[in-house]
């Protein structure tokens, strides 16, 4: 990967940080206001309708807000879209998206991190990129369906999308998948890998970002991973990957890479770190909204270089 990770104690928050951390919390919280899954049906709607309210009202700074409906057993699922429209280079695309349903698991999982903080960060930067004009063309998309039992099937809300941003020919250049984001831990050990090999090449300290990749998106993970580590002062880990390597395909970045195009996922690793993921204590009071909106921000800077071309 180019540049270093950040290594040290993080500099105080700047003011703009802390006014992030306060609304990245005010979206977590509404969206992990319950349980919202394919079975709990009336709370994810609620959950779209909410989304579909906000950014609607950052696109009428700028953009046009869409909901992709489409149908499973008699119930209508969306894909909640902004687009902010290019300048020079409108024809080439960057998606930005995550999945904003929960689990169903056994009693009932509110998704604060998985994926509240996905989410909520999609909010943000969309919020951000409405008063900055780019060269390419920026999509914010709230993705449905990404949990069991539609996971990796036909049904999964971004393959419904990638797939019909294939069939019309559009340029997407690359997707960033935002995906359970919020949670660090200092302590050697916290950090585990799904292959024994890898915690002797990455950190054992949960205190890090990560950019995962496949194979083909290489290119893609190395560019991104670049511009976050010259832009923010915070710990960050990049991984190219084969898609068969556990984890790495799981999330919304997957229905990309089958579709061809270069996508990657930005995580707190999940599983592999969180010990609340797909159970009833994955609430607001685990995440940690000051590292979080440090991740925002460098996100934004690396989305302000992807949507310039560079």
């Amino acid at each position: 990967m180019p540049g270093q990770s950040y290594r040290g104690e993080l500099p105080p928050l700047t003011l703009s940080q802390q006014t992030l951390a306060q609304q990245l919390r005010v979206d977590v919280e509404r969206i992990a206001i319950a349980p919202h899954h394919y079975l709990a049906y009336s709370e994810l709607v609620a959950i779209a309708d909410y989304l579909e309210d906000q950014l609607t009202d950052v696109a009428q700074q700028r953009g046009e807000v869409e909901r992709q409906d489409y149908p499973i057993s008699g119930q209508t699922f969306s894909n909640v879209i902004l687009e902010l429209p290019g300048q020079q280079q409108a024809e080439e695309i960057i998606v930005i998206g995550a999945h904003y349903d929960s689990v169903d698991a056994p009693g009932g999982v509110p998704g604060a991190n998985d994926n509240g903080s996905g989410v909520a960060a999609v909010l943000a930067l969309a919020r951000h990129f409405a008063e900055h004009l780019q060269s390419r063309t920026l999509r914010f998309v709230a993705f449905t369906n990404e949990e069991p039992p539609f996971f990796q099937t036909e049904n999964m809300g971004s393959l419904v999308y990638a797939r019909r941003c294939r069939e019309r020919g559009e340029k997407v250049v690359g997707m960033l998948s935002l995906e359970t984001m919020g949670y660090f831990d200092d302590a050697p050990g916290s950090q585990t890998y799904p292959l024994g090999l890898l915690d002797q090449i990455y950190p054992i300290q949960g205190n890090f970002i990560s950019f995962v990749g496949n194979l083909d998106s290489a290119k893609f993970v190395r560019q991104v991973v670049r511009h976050f580590r010259q832009s923010i002062s915070f710990p960050s880990e990049g991984a190219i990957l084969p898609g068969a390597v556990p984890g790495a395909g799981w999330s919304d970045h997957w229905a990309f890479w089958q579709q061809g195009y270069p996508a990657l996922m930005v995580t707190d690793t999940a599983p592999f770190r969180y010990p609340y993921y797909h159970t009833p204590d994955d609430t607001v009071d685990k995440v940690d909204f000051d590292r979080l909106a440090r991740v925002v921000e460098g996100l934004a800077s690396v989305i302000g270089h992807l949507g310039a071309g560079d």
